[in-house]
């Protein structure tokens, strides 16, 4: 079984490969299921911008629990990141959530000539200073980062790949394993995919042997179109339900 400390081929990740996976006015609605429950919907939108005089993206995430899961569980949730249109650098971050009651609403800017960090906490009026590791990316950046710079030319089943993360204050690595090529059906017809294992911790939520599979769209767009949680208890299912702005044409296989 793969465990956390396999040796990272570094050529898997093209830290400097120029953008060239999405573009300006791209969106994606995903929906979420637990069983047989639609339980929430997340937009996820990319504009061009300027950050502090700079040219950027934005990228904006937004949560919500819908009909019954709301009555029981009510979640809204925005993401924002601000990262540099060249190659996918996040220079301001914002994580403001509210589930049921935990609530969280935290900026992050970026520097990364000095590696610096500055993470500040909105409701607990709070200012923290944090070191960054080279080409660290946000909860929402590490999306299209990994869309742009995973290098899948010659990618075997089994290879493994690495990400730094910053998550609040703490920093972490984000790892994932290809697991293979497969043919999926979807809303949109059959659609060859990527296949990704992403390493989670085990726990009281996810299986020790299930965790989480991820399907990425095999063409030049990469998108997600399936993730899949296998839970101690059910499973919580993710989709690609629809989508507008793609810089490359979306490969289906045929329609069923």
């Amino acid at each position: 079984m793969p465990t956390l400390n396999d040796t990272i081929p570094p050529s898997l990740i093209k830290a400097f490969k120029v953008n060239d996976a999405f573009q300006d006015g791209e969106w994606f609605r995903f929906r979420m299921r637990y069983g047989i429950f639609n339980a929430s919907y997340a937009d996820v939108r990319l504009r061009e911008t300027t950050h502090k005089g700079r040219p950027v993206f934005h990228a904006s995430a937004v949560g919500k629990t819908t009909g019954l899961a709301r009555w029981f569980f009510k979640v809204d949730d925005y993401y924002d990141s601000f990262f540099e249109t060249e190659v996918v650098k996040p220079v301001h971050f914002v994580r403001n959530i509210s589930e049921g009651s935990y609530v969280r609403h935290v900026n992050i800017d970026f520097d990364h000539s000095t590696q610096q960090g500055v993470v500040n906490d909105l409701l607990k009026k709070t200012t923290t200073r944090i070191s960054l590791k080279p080409n660290v990316q946000d909860l929402v950046s590490t999306f299209y980062y990994l869309r742009n710079h995973l290098d899948v030319e010659g990618i075997e089943p089994g290879e493994t790949a690495s990400v730094n993360m910053i998550y609040g204050k703490t920093a972490f690595v984000f790892r994932f394993r290809f697991l293979g090529y497969e043919n999926i059906s979807t809303a949109f017809g059959i659609v060859p995919c990527m296949k990704f294992r992403p390493y989670v911790e085990e726990g009281r939520v996810f299986r020790k042997d299930g965790g989480l599979s991820l399907w990425i769209s095999n063409d030049k767009n990469r998108m997600p179109i399936r993730l899949k949680a296998d839970l101690r208890v059910g499973s919580i299912d993710v989709d690609l339900e629809s989508f507008s702005g793609l810089k490359h044409p979306f490969n289906i296989l045929y329609y069923e």
